[in-house]
């Protein structure tokens, strides 16, 4: 049963600004200054998907490995664009085909070369979370937002399909040895279904954070403790 749409992306950063900057030539959206430290990416013109990128000033610059990231499938052979705009190679391609970068703040990501005529097109066609139970968390995602959880033969991995609001090809859940230990830089928000997130805590998840005050959502966290923001109908 349905409990939640996907709704959009959220990225923390020590300068929101400048991460909007560099996020929005990669992407080909415009960034916009919200006029408080924030900035959000506005759509790109065309696509049907409508994904929307939220960036948020916080004061801790990142620490540990980025947990939750986004892969890119470039439209060229190399990432020569990406790397002029302001990101740097952590991993040239190796036994695995594509590059590990990271943005200005150091969060990596992942940058495929071009492929068929069959393959997803230029820019983001992953949103990739690093967990403990790739499969465990597949399902319990699929579960809320009414997709289909998937795994590979070897079980390493797991994704979603056709979740609800989702403007991405794959919902990638990788299997890490390491268990989460700080507080994600870059999370999902998802639109409830219902009034309020009860039908999100009945299926694990575990409320951080009331909705009131200066937020008008609440803060849970699913399972592995991966921080998320639901709203209400409508807002």
């Amino acid at each position: 049963m349905t409990v939640a749409r996907f709704k959009d992306l959220c990225m923390d950063a020590v300068d929101a600004l400048s991460q909007a900057r560099f996020w929005a030539s990669v992407l080909g959206a415009s960034p916009v200054d919200r006029g408080d430290g924030s900035a959000r990416l506005a759509p790109v013109p065309g696509r049907s998907s409508g994904e929307v990128v939220w960036i948020d000033p916080v004061p801790e610059p990142r620490t540990v490995k980025t947990r939750v990231h986004l892969d890119l499938r470039l439209a060229e052979a190399g990432p020569a664009i990406i790397l002029r705009a302001g990101a740097t190679v952590v991993r040239e391609p190796g036994d695995n085909p594509w590059w590990v970068l990271a943005d200005p703040e150091g969060n990596e990501f992942c940058v495929f070369p071009p492929k068929s005529e069959d393959a997803p097109p230029p820019g983001v066609f992953e949103l990739v979370v690093e967990c403990r139970d790739a499969w465990a968390q597949a399902s319990w995602w699929a579960e809320i937002t009414g997709g289909n959880a998937k795994r590979s033969d070897e079980g390493a991995f797991a994704w979603v399909e056709e979740a609800a609001g989702f403007p991405w090809q794959y919902w990638v859940f990788a299997e890490v040895p390491e268990p989460k230990v700080v507080k994600n830089r870059m999370h999902w928000d998802v639109d409830l279904i219902g009034p309020g997130p009860e039908a999100l805590v009945a299926a694990g998840a575990v409320v951080l954070r009331e909705r009131g005050g200066d937020i008008r959502w609440w803060v849970l966290a699913d399972p592995e403790g991966n921080e998320f923001c639901a709203f209400p109908p409508g807002e």
